[in-house]
């Protein structure tokens, strides 16, 4: 009989633990313990490659892509239509920019090998690094 006691005093303290969870959002949404300034760096280099205008084969759009996914994961929203004004050169140097921004971000995130954030950064360095390429 205490046996049976116990399990249902278990069950019923796990089931008030889970809705507690579930109503309180304080405690459903811990961003990842990424260095303050990461989501302002983000934001930079997405609006950086929002600005710029030409295609680069898809590869900043891809770039784009990345960032905004590594936004998320730091509970930041990156959004724009990805269609600057920008002439090649010009459009070149915000992609470039973007880089270096996003090596600073890559060389912040450096201690943490499994980040998440630091895994969507590397791949839109990538993408820009072909993008470059593009003429």
């Amino acid at each position: 009989m205490i046996m049976k006691t116990r399990l249902i005093r278990m069950a019923v303290s796990g089931l008030v633990l889970t809705a507690f969870c579930a109503l309180n959002p304080a405690i459903q949404a811990v961003p990842p313990k990424v260095p303050a300034d990461v989501a302002g760096l983000l934001a930079q280099a997405y609006t950086d490659l929002d600005h710029a205008d030409h295609d680069y084969r898809g590869h900043r759009m891809r770039a784009m892509k990345q960032v905004e996914a590594a936004g998320k994961e730091v509970h930041v929203n990156l959004g724009g239509d990805g269609r600057g004004h920008e002439k090649q050169g010009v459009s070149d140097e915000q992609l470039a920019a973007a880089r270096g921004v996003l090596e600073q971000i890559k060389s912040q995130l450096a201690g943490e090998p499994k980040s998440r954030v630091l895994h969507h950064v590397n791949k839109a360095l990538e993408e820009l690094s072909v993008a470059l390429k593009v003429k």
